[in-house]
């Protein structure tokens, strides 16, 4: 899916996220994609079984062992490991089934589809999030500044 209206309608209707992969290392991107959707409200429930809390929230080994419901599910895994996580996601009714960016596997996809849940492949919900949403400037982040001026410390 590469719809701007529909990247639009998931992020702004879906706030339940299952980061499958997410690791507790601050430096990694699953864990800088996850630390900005939760400090723009989305809740963050961590799915790895190598850890029992990230980002001060539960961490689950699989999907089928988180007891609330989950709106999407957000994969940091290599694109082989993807189908049996379609298959999850549809047993566990999720809403959305979000490969990140680099993640593409077309079986996994269909699994997902056919199983009733919208799919996004190679994107990243952090960047979608920043670019569809006003969270983006020169650096990533939003500075809730205006201006057409460069700072001082840009100016070569």
């Amino acid at each position: 899916m590469t719809d701007i209206d529909d990247l639009r309608r998931i992020l702004n209707q879906n706030t339940a996220i299952a980061v499958v992969g997410l690791s507790a290392n601050w430096w990694r991107p699953s864990f800088f994609a996850a630390k900005y959707l939760q400090d723009h409200g989305y809740r963050i429930i961590p799915v790895n079984p190598n850890y029992e809390e990230i980002l001060g929230q539960k961490c689950y080994p699989a999907l089928e062992d988180i007891p609330d419901p989950v709106d999407v599910v957000d994969v940091f895994q290599r694109p082989d490991v993807t189908p049996p996580l379609a298959t999850s996601a549809v047993a566990i009714g999720a809403k959305v089934f979000w490969l990140q960016l680099g993640v593409v596997n077309d079986e996994a996809a269909s699994i997902a589809r056919d199983g009733g849940l919208e799919v996004v492949m190679d994107r990243c919900m952090k960047i979608e999030h920043a670019r569809l949403m006003g969270g983006l400037n020169l650096f990533g982040i939003k500075t809730g500044i205006v201006s057409s001026k460069r700072p001082r410390w840009l100016v070569y």
